[in-house]
């Protein structure tokens, strides 16, 4: 006898369809809360609770995930401060890097300055002439100051004074300069030194002189 479908059939039958679907039923539970209830009720595996539209209206803020890749950083001056090194290599080694400074290195000075005439209309090549003619300038105004302090200590009958403008590679060399010559004097290290000589030398002793002394009958 034929018996017409009634509402509970049909979600009978969706229910058994979810389950006959076996990993894809688990679907529903993806997706952030919103996606989650809809897809439920939608399932009829839920009752539609009495927010699902006032958030369907506004919906929650959904902010972006990383893809689990570090991304570099990247600053519009970077591609200046590169030109900057390839024209200027030794200024990798002569401008010092201070952690613990506030001024940028020469570098990004550089950089900084073609981006400020560019924006204030000038071309691109004309503006990194222009921080180039001033890079230039200021270093050789430095060697120029430090020439002029050079001539009135020695007018004076005084000991030259530092460089207060030194490369990074001299301030590294002035920093090693005391360790250097202090295992030239210091007793404890002479005494050290000292002793390694003696280990070696009996070490030297026992491996030639114990050969030829156990060679006999």
């Amino acid at each position: 006898m034929f018996r017409p479908k009634s509402e509970g059939d049909d979600r009978g039958a969706k229910r058994r369809t979810l389950i006959n679907e076996g990993p894809k039923a688990m679907s529903y539970m993806k997706g952030d809360l919103l996606t989650k209830t809809r897809n439920l009720v939608k399932g009829l595996a839920k009752t539609e609770p009495l927010w699902l539209k006032a958030m369907e209206k506004a919906p929650p803020v959904v902010f972006p995930r990383s893809d689990g890749k570090v991304k570099q950083i990247a600053l519009p001056e970077d591609a200046y401060i590169k030109k900057f090194f390839q024209k200027y290599p030794e200024a990798k080694h002569e401008d010092a890097i201070k952690i613990n400074s506030f001024n940028p290195v020469p570098a990004r000075i550089f950089a900084l300055r073609v981006l400020d005439l560019k924006e204030q209309g000038v071309s691109e090549e004309e503006a990194m002439a222009v921080a180039d003619m001033e890079y230039r300038a200021e270093k050789k105004a430095k060697k120029q100051a430090y020439k002029r302090l050079k001539q009135i200590a020695k007018l004076q009958g005084k000991k030259p004074p530092p460089n207060p403008y030194p490369s990074a590679i001299k301030e590294i060399q002035a920093e090693e300069r005391p360790y250097v010559r202090e295992r030239f004097f210091n007793p404890e290290i002479l005494a050290i030194v000292k002793k390694m000589k003696e280990d070696r030398a009996a070490r030297m002793q026992e491996r030639f002189g114990g050969g030829v002394g156990g060679g006999g009958f």
